[in-house]
């Protein structure tokens, strides 16, 4: 009933609220702001974002200061959808910037899922440029994250190469790459073997024990292969929607967006307040790493409305959009990391996670 209910009032402030801003108003016939009006205002807001943002990238390092290397592929991946909704070309020599300054490494560490991010980002620099650079250095990362799958626990990928746990966030993004770069690959036999390691990731990972009784993700397996009963993550809610969806558009198996679905109610259900803004539980301290997450949940959730578009994913993204620019900004169109307030610092991790819901309500507005 609880979860009802906050479901309820994500819908009743979605309503309240409607997606009205100071920079555009009702429409004169029918009182409401139109989706076109509202997803201008949501790019403007951005707009003056990304300008925070860029404050701290390093030209030097093609990276972000105050945040680390993951973050930095999330950061590059907020220019490019940004990029992609506007029509601008602004950062086009920040992210080209950010590959060749970074190319040498060919973006391969120790932990499998960094790959897997930068791979999903330079996917997304591919779908905005059609450099076809871009792509193959995806493929390259894709096929270094394919040494990490084994047997143990019946499949799965690691989540670093000293092969120490099985995780939800690297095999979700080893689902999602590999997806991606079957719906990217023109040649038959190579869309042939992503889509196969994409449905034996999904065979597995949906059958691992990871996705619990509430259709939320846990953080991993343990030394027995069951569900650890970890934290439920948003961002682990997140890449699994956007994974699935990329599924569904090979193989058009309705199955694939009913478990994305029931993941993404579910989530908006276990992880919002009464307001309707997202959170996780490591708030207010979350470090680096989990200031980045719950943007991350906004922005596929963004790519799960394009396929089946949902009132509930309009009310939630535009509740945390209104809130983030409300009650979470501070000086200079900073924007913190509790999204329901108020500010407490800045930095390239918790702007390009706000970001990523701003971006998202100006997508998922126009619906």
């Amino acid at each position: 009933m609880a979860s009802l209910l906050r479901s309820s009032s994500t819908f009743l402030l979605c309503i309240s609220l409607g997606i009205s801003s100071t920079n555009s108003g009702p429409d004169a016939k029918t009182g409401k702001t139109s989706p076109t009006r509202s997803r201008s205002c949501y790019l403007q807001k951005a707009a003056l974002g990304i300008e925070a943002l860029q404050n701290w990238y390093d030209w030097s390092s093609g990276l972000w200061q105050t945040t680390g290397w993951w973050n930095a592929a999330n950061a590059t991946t907020v220019l490019v959808n940004y990029s992609i909704q506007t029509g601008s070309t602004d950062f086009r020599a920040a992210v080209e910037n950010t590959y060749f300054v970074n190319l040498p490494s060919q973006f391969l560490n120790y932990y499998y899922d960094d790959e897997g991010w930068w791979a999903l980002t330079w996917i997304d620099a591919y779908d905005w440029t059609q450099n076809p650079a871009y792509l193959d250095t995806a493929r390259s990362i894709f096929n270094d994250m394919t040494r990490g799958w084994d047997d143990v626990c019946g499949g799965g990928i690691w989540w670093n190469k000293g092969r120490r746990y099985k995780n939800a966030i690297a095999n979700e993004l080893f689902l999602s790459v590999a997806a991606h770069l079957a719906n990217r690959t023109a040649v038959p036999e190579q869309q042939a073997e992503y889509l196969d390691w994409a449905e034996r990731e999904w065979q597995w990972f949906s059958a691992s024990g990871m996705i619990n009784a509430q259709n939320l993700i846990n953080d991993g397996l343990n030394s027995s292969c069951q569900n650890n009963g970890q934290t439920t993550w948003s961002y682990n809610q997140g890449v699994i929607l956007g994974a699935l969806v990329e599924l569904y558009l090979q193989d058009l198996d309705e199955s694939r967006l009913q478990a994305a679905n029931d993941i993404a109610t579910a989530t908006i259900a276990n992880l919002e307040d009464i307001d309707g803004i997202l959170h996780d539980r490591c708030e207010p301290n979350c470090g680096r790493d989990g200031a980045q997450f719950k943007g991350i949940f906004l922005r596929n959730l963004m790519a799960l409305n394009d396929w089946s578009p949902d009132e509930r994913y309009v009310c939630f993204a535009t509740a945390n959009a209104q809130s983030i620019w409300k009650q979470d900004q501070g000086p200079d169109y900073q924007f913190g990391l509790v999204w329901s307030g108020p500010f407490d610092v800045g930095d390239a991790a918790r702007q390009s996670s706000a970001l990523d819901a701003l971006i998202a309500a100006a997508v998922i507005s126009e619906r």
